[in-house]
């Protein structure tokens, strides 16, 4: 019977024979250490054309082929050839001999800054929502529209199931109420011309005239209270924002059972938004 040799390969073993290939003995890895990731594969094309990008967009006024591949670091034929490439894309833009950022890439920067504007916003009503105990929405009003564009709540507070669609029942809750109220008379006549006003609960308002009237005693920039006319079960508080000729509105809601929290969580979210409202001027245009 053949025997099976076990000795231990090591650094005295003797060779193996001719032909056969062996593989190296692997290094252990040192306790709590990563073992080592395959190397991660780069386009370089894609990395000097970005670097490309970045090193335009520092030149206001625009740059030249030598200089941008001379603060690159790449050589001029391959500038060229990824400057053309850039241009062809509409990256970049070429006007007597000099390079600037071209149309897609400000589409991308506007983008990104809109991306900020809209984080900035959620930020600002997460921190509401958890100072002070309520689901926050922020809402605007444009193109002849009611637009809920942020909710931000809890499992523990849970914003408002939208049942109906908040944008043909601006009559009805809170951040309709404060949104219609800020606008003109002709803007507002148009709304509830393309959304007419009816009962969707039995504390709905319950026609057009009342709902005027109700706007013309109140004042543009008042408090909106609304109370289970949207929802049963749920009251409403909206505080009106203008910034420019924009209509807006932070709001909050609770269940009815804790309707003695509404008045003051508004005020105290009334309180917040004309604190945080200068840093916020430019963001509630997301």
């Amino acid at each position: 019977m053949a025997t099976v040799d076990t000795t231990p390969a090591g650094p005295h073993a003797p060779p193996a024979p001719a032909g056969i290939l062996t593989r190296p003995p692997e290094q252990p890895v040192p306790p709590g250490a990563r073992a080592p990731h395959p190397a991660t594969t780069l386009i370089g094309s894609v990395q000097r054309a970005m670097r490309l990008l970045e090193c335009t967009a520092g030149h206001e006024h625009g740059a030249p082929a030598k200089q941008l591949a001379r603060e690159t670091g790449l050589a001029l034929p391959t500038a060229y050839h990824l400057l053309r490439t850039l241009v062809h894309e509409g990256y970049l833009r070429r006007d007597k001999g000099l390079f600037f950022l071209g149309e897609a890439a400000e589409r991308l920067s506007s983008s990104g800054a809109k991306q900020k504007r809209r984080s900035t916003v959620v930020e600002a009503l997460a921190q509401w929502r958890d100072s002070i105990g309520v689901p926050v929405y922020y809402a605007q009003y444009r193109d002849g529209e009611i637009d809920v564009v942020c909710v931000s709540d809890t499992p523990g507070n849970p914003a408002v199931v939208e049942w109906a669609d908040f944008r043909e029942t601006g009559h009805a809750h809170a951040i309709g109420q404060c949104l219609l109220s800020q606008l003109g008379q002709d803007a507002r006549l148009d709304h509830l011309e393309r959304y007419p006003v009816q009962p969707i609960t039995p504390y709905t308002v319950r026609d057009r005239a009342s709902l005027l009237r109700r706007m013309d005693r109140m004042g543009r920039m008042d408090l909106v209270v609304e109370r289970q006319e949207y929802a049963l079960g749920t009251v409403c508080a909206a505080v009106p924002i203008t910034v420019g000729s924009a209509a807006a509105t932070m709001a909050i809601s609770l269940p009815t059972q804790h309707s003695g929290r509404l008045l003051p969580a508004a005020r105290q979210l009334q309180s917040e938004v004309g604190r945080l409202l200068g840093s916020l001027a430019i963001s509630i245009s997301i």
